[in-house]
């Protein structure tokens, strides 16, 4: 697994997270900014993606295919969901929802790394 685009991903989502978090304490919906975040990690999450299964089919180590793939596509998955909640629901609590979001990307990429690692 590529570490370093782990880290980026989880330091980017963390900051879209804490963005997230001010517009819904200034109650206001999402904006432009943060779905402009939210692409570029999703094209990251995509590059992941694509290493991630290259890397696995080269693997020597014991590694849980189908929980590492898993874990690679749920990832892929919440942040459009979050966004399109957010998107749905135009109030502070939309800007919530995909603060949510995008605390659970970091949790799924470490759980990602865990996996890879063990």
């Amino acid at each position: 697994m590529f570490a370093p685009l782990t880290w980026v991903l989880v330091a980017l989502s963390l900051a879209a997270m804490v963005y997230a978090v001010v517009l819904a304490a200034r109650n206001k919906g999402i904006d432009w900014t943060v779905l402009g975040i939210i692409g570029v990690i999703e094209v990251a999450l995509i590059a992941q993606l694509v290493i991630g299964i290259v890397q696995l089919s080269g693997a020597e180590r014991d590694v849980s295919g189908p929980f590492f793939v898993g874990y690679l596509i749920g990832s892929l998955l919440v942040l459009p969901v979050g966004a399109f909640w957010a998107l749905a629901e135009s109030s502070r609590w939309g800007a919530g929802a995909l603060a949510v979001a995008c605390l659970v990307v970091p949790i799924l990429e470490l759980r990602l790394h865990e996996v890879w690692t063990a």
